[in-house]
């Protein structure tokens, strides 16, 4: 009679974790690219726009993602290269990095949604134009685009939060490219034949008798 056991077998336990670590590495590592990639995009657009009141006359003013703030761009950097560091260290310092890349994603997604709504960018071109440090500027309005950078940061989150959770499963950089610090041995000379003819001469060359016992 043939038992049949519940207990899984480790070498299939072994393909699920490798499988895991292969499809959350792939996932983090498309996350993290396209977040940051889109979180830089963003901050590059017109995120508001307005007028200003010069001479009797409206001038018309717009403000870039990277008027109104440069936290999102430099986050986005941050998590770039925190998602490449992930695979230059293991243990503690992988846990480490893991944390500052999911970090940087959570700071691009809040620094993206206040300036969604910030104003001063513009105050301060108003009041450049006109020349009246007090001026506003009117009709403001915003677009989408902090929006877009907060979902690049979404996924910079994600990444990270794949980097905490399965970083473990995931490859390391080689060190077969790495210089030991210990010296290399060096080769000791073969010893000589002292049957050949050209050891006889060298015998007899320092003034040996390559005959004697």
């Amino acid at each position: 009679m043939e038992y049949v056991t519940a207990v899984p077998h480790p070498r299939s336990e072994a393909a699920g974790s490798a499988r895991t670590g292969r499809l959350s590495l792939a996932v983090a590592l498309l996350c993290g690219a396209l977040g940051a990639a889109v979180a830089l995009l963003a901050t590059r657009q017109q995120w508001s726009q307005g007028t200003a009141t010069v001479a009797g006359g409206s001038f018309p003013l717009t403000a870039n993602g990277s008027d109104v703030t440069g936290v999102p761009a430099a986050l986005a950097v941050v998590g770039l290269a925190a998602l490449v560091a992930v695979f230059a260290v293991r243990r503690a310092g992988r846990f480490a990095v893991a944390a500052l890349l999911a970090l940087s994603g959570a700071g691009t997604v809040a620094a993206a949604l206040l300036g969604a709504s910030d104003s001063s960018a513009l105050d301060d071109k108003a009041a450049e134009v006109s020349g009246d440090t007090s001026a506003a500027v009117a009709a403001l309005s915003h677009t989408a685009w902090p929006y877009v950078a907060a979902v690049g940061g979404l996924l910079l989150l994600l990444a990270g939060a794949l980097a905490l959770r399965y970083g473990r499963l995931w490859p390391a950089m080689s060190g077969r490219y790495e210089r030991g610090g210990a010296p290399r041995p060096r080769r000791s000379a073969a010893a000589g034949d002292p049957d050949r003819p050209e050891e006889l001469w060298k015998a007899l060359d320092r003034g040996e008798d390559p005959t004697g016992a």
